[in-house]
């Protein structure tokens, strides 16, 4: 079965299974359904199956029906913006979208208990900036400027609400949780990548060619950037390493348009991936049984090799591959280019798939899989 037919049956059986289609409820998880969303165009584009489009338009709506209104074990109900339906559903991003976990959000008085946050509902930014990006792919691909604008409006609600100044030193910060209403921080400490990733995603809205006014977002633009002068980006977590390096891709790709981006920063973020994979391979976490792995995070550093691949392609197509990247960085990153398809073939395994780490996750899994073995979707 080749990689695309592959990624077809998980992708049938995650819409099946989480009521995009057929007669289950819907079970919407954010994270999840933007990497869906994404799949599905890919899908669409390549294989021209009108049907992998309507299932991705489908998606889109069920999620803003869902997670635009509160938890239904919350004691409030409706949608969590407060707006009526007519105006809800022409600005459905406009107060956010939960994440979709299992239980409802920690009431204000109620006090933290950090593994319990794990399962309780909130926005967390990273996710927002996942479905920016699921709305502007669509969008894209549709020509239905809508998408992009709700996007933007996204960007904008996000940017208000997770970002802050400090009022000892006047330096701003993100909180890495809100609540569901966006007006109290649930966690109160940033992801370590939230900085990046909102710069970028902005960026890209900026420079979309959906969008008629670049300025729009410029100040959230220019405090996202504020916030990354300096900053390293190393982490030997799997995901964050995929992560950072998709990033460098989506930068790449706007670098030629967006004049406030030096060269030298798709390099940054290139050195700062090869010095976290290094760490992790030293650390040996990609060679345990699977029952002590944890599979969508090891496949969004496989998806993140992919963006690189990407990055090379294109240096050699403009035929000045070494422009602005580092040659120790590039081949350091190529020469693990295999540990992709190492990555999804373990997890394609059927007897990898009886570990409860499979199962346990199964629907982010299952996506991130689909998407490690046909990524141009989201890339």
């Amino acid at each position: 079965m080749d990689k695309h037919a592959q990624a077809v049956k998980l992708m049938d059986r995650f819409a099946t299974r989480t009521g995009i289609r057929g007669g289950e409820p819907p079970r919407r998880y954010l994270w999840t359904d933007a990497f869906a969303v994404c799949n599905l165009l890919g899908l669409y584009r390549t294989l021209r199956q009108p049907h992998f489009l309507e299932l991705a338009l489908g998606l889109i709506e069920q999620v803003h029906e869902v997670l635009g209104r509160h938890h239904p074990d919350d004691s409030r109900v409706g949608w969590i913006s407060g707006l009526d339906d007519e105006t809800q559903r022409r600005h459905p991003t406009r107060a956010g979208l939960r994440i979709g976990k299992e239980l409802p959000e920690r009431a204000s008085d109620e006090s933290a208990d950090e593994r319990l946050e794990w399962a309780r509902e909130g926005q967390y930014f990273h996710y927002l900036t996942r479905w920016m990006h699921a709305l502007e792919q669509i969008g894209r691909v549709t020509g239905d400027s809508r998408f992009h604008r709700w996007a933007v409006e996204l960007c904008e609600t996000a940017h208000q609400a997770f970002v802050y100044r400090d009022e000892r030193d006047g330096k701003l910060g993100m909180w890495w949780k809100m609540n569901v209403e966006l007006d109290r921080p649930q966690v109160a400490s940033m992801g370590h990548h939230d900085p990046l990733d909102g710069w970028i995603t902005t960026l890209q809205l900026q420079w979309s060619p959906l969008g008629d006014d670049h300025g729009r977002l410029a100040s959230q633009a220019a405090d996202f950037r504020s916030m990354c002068l300096t900053r390293s980006w190393v982490t030997d977590d799997a995901l964050g390493i995929g992560g950072l390096l998709v990033d460098a891709w989506r930068m790449e790709q706007i670098v030629a348009v967006a004049g406030e981006i030096a060269p030298t920063e798709v390099n940054h973020l290139l050195e700062d991936g090869r010095q976290g994979l290094e760490r992790l391979m030293r650390q040996r976490q990609l060679s345990g049984p699977a029952n002590r792995r944890l599979p969508f995070r090891e496949l969004g550093l496989g998806i993140g090799l992919h963006a690189v691949e990407r990055i090379v392609e294109t240096r050699v197509a403009d035929g000045a591959r070494d422009r602005h990247i580092s040659p120790a960085s590039l081949d350091a990153l190529q020469g693990l280019s295999p540990l992709a398809n190492s990555i999804r073939d373990f997890w394609l395994d059927p007897a990898n798939q009886q570990a409860a780490t499979w199962h346990e996750h199964l629907d982010i899994n299952s996506v991130m899989l689909a998407t490690s073995l046909a990524p141009e979707g989201y890339l």
